[in-house]
């Protein structure tokens, strides 16, 4: 069973930064990669970003291209989203999801 719990949010100005950390417990499901997506509220759930568990291969949405980064601390089963150049649309729970498992969740709120 993998565990995956969700920190770093909070609220933060236009133009400011958050870094989300996702701590995977167990065995995380092969081949699956770990994932972010984020939910706003009335709105389906979209994929954020994805970094693979075995090599380095990683993947952005447009929406956050160029300002997002997706990075993993094998030795702390850690993944980091780190977000600059936050926008008011970026506003969301944002969730770590392998495979089937999903955390719980982390707010992030950039106000304008």
């Amino acid at each position: 069973q993998v565990q995956l719990v969700e920190s770093g949010g909070g609220l933060v100005q236009a133009g400011g930064s958050l870094r989300l950390s996702c701590v995977v417990s167990g065995r995380t499901v092969s081949p699956y990669a770990i994932k972010w997506f984020r939910q706003a509220p009335g709105k389906e759930r979209e994929f954020v970003a994805t970094i693979s568990t075995t090599t380095s291969f990683t993947s952005y949405a447009n929406s956050v291209k160029g300002r997002f980064t997706i990075s993993r601390d094998a030795a702390k089963n850690t993944v980091y989203l780190q977000m600059n150049n936050l926008k008011p649309e970026d506003t969301a729970v944002y969730y770590c999801n392998n495979a089937a498992y999903w955390g719980q969740g982390t707010q992030v709120t950039v106000s304008s």
